[in-house]
């Protein structure tokens, strides 16, 4: 019997691994650089992260449980001016959640969606800006 259990499919390293192959990754420092360019970074920390430890300058947050719909580039719930061309960086705490959701988002339709090595933590880490949190999500 292997680690995943058996008929149990992938382990959640397989999976992890499999969405990173398909993404690149975005390391902090180059995080701002994206964001002029017109990059949308996504914060999918939950509110108690966000507020305890800060945000991201002009990243837009949006719970887990909705992101498929906020970044969806036909559906009638996505972000405001988001199309299958937009560059997304999804951030998380520590880069692993952000992986599997940059993955789902790509199979949307999100071609050039990715996730931010490390997540808001490395970041933090870098000495990059961070502002208060608290901002609530988008509806």
């Amino acid at each position: 019997m292997d680690a995943a259990g058996p008929d149990s499919g992938m382990s959640a390293e397989d999976l992890l691994a499999q969405a990173r192959a398909g993404l690149t990754r975005v390391a902090p420092e180059r995080l701002a650089d994206l964001q002029r360019a017109g990059a949308v970074v996504v914060d999918i920390r939950p509110a108690a992260n966000r507020v305890a430890e800060g945000e991201i300058p002009g990243s837009t947050v949006v719970e887990r449980i909705v992101l498929e719909w906020r970044l969806d580039p036909a559906g009638a719930h996505k972000l405001p001016g988001l199309t299958a061309d937009t560059r997304v960086v999804i951030v998380c705490n520590e880069g692993y959640a952000s992986s599997l959701a940059a993955a789902d988002a790509q199979r949307l339709g999100l071609s050039h969606a990715t996730d931010l090595v490390g997540g808001f933590r490395a970041y933090r880490h870098a000495g990059l800006p961070v502002v208060a949190g608290g901002t609530p999500a988008v509806p």
